[in-house]
């Protein structure tokens, strides 16, 4: 059971998983305030002083904030993209297997009638010709 736990764990894709999780809860708080407190506000500027964080629409007593909306989705993109990077490093300092030695023949040509022959065939079935 330790041997197929084992097993399990050091498959590639529950490894990437597992970096993808730790350095996107590590990473989440810095993230955010980057989008929050540095991005946002500059973006803000460029589009004549919008302040994301109050963008909202109200329907009957229900406020949707679809600017604290765009806020959450540039964050994601942010920490999606540093966690792309880090696999990639991750998955780039793996060892490439070893290629596999190219198998033996088992046929041959006939020099005479070249038809396909088995490798250990001293006369061909099909001309008769010795080998």
């Amino acid at each position: 059971m330790l041997k197929e736990f084992k097993d399990f764990v050091i498959r590639g894709n529950v490894l990437d998983l597992a970096v993808a999780v730790i350095i996107g809860g590590a990473f989440g708080k810095i993230v955010a305030s980057l989008v929050n407190d540095i991005l946002m506000p500059l973006i803000g500027v460029l589009l004549q002083g919008v302040d994301f964080s109050t963008l909202a629409w109200t329907v009957g007593g229900a406020s949707v904030n679809y600017g604290l909306f765009i806020q959450a989705i540039v964050d994601f993109l942010i920490v999606a993209f540093v966690i792309f990077l880090i696999v990639k490093a991750a998955n780039s300092m793996k060892k490439p297997a070893p290629a596999a030695a190219p198998a033996a023949p088992t046929t041959k040509e006939c020099p005479h009638c070249y038809s396909t022959i088995n490798i250990k065939a001293t006369r061909c079935p099909n001309c008769t010709s010795e080998l």
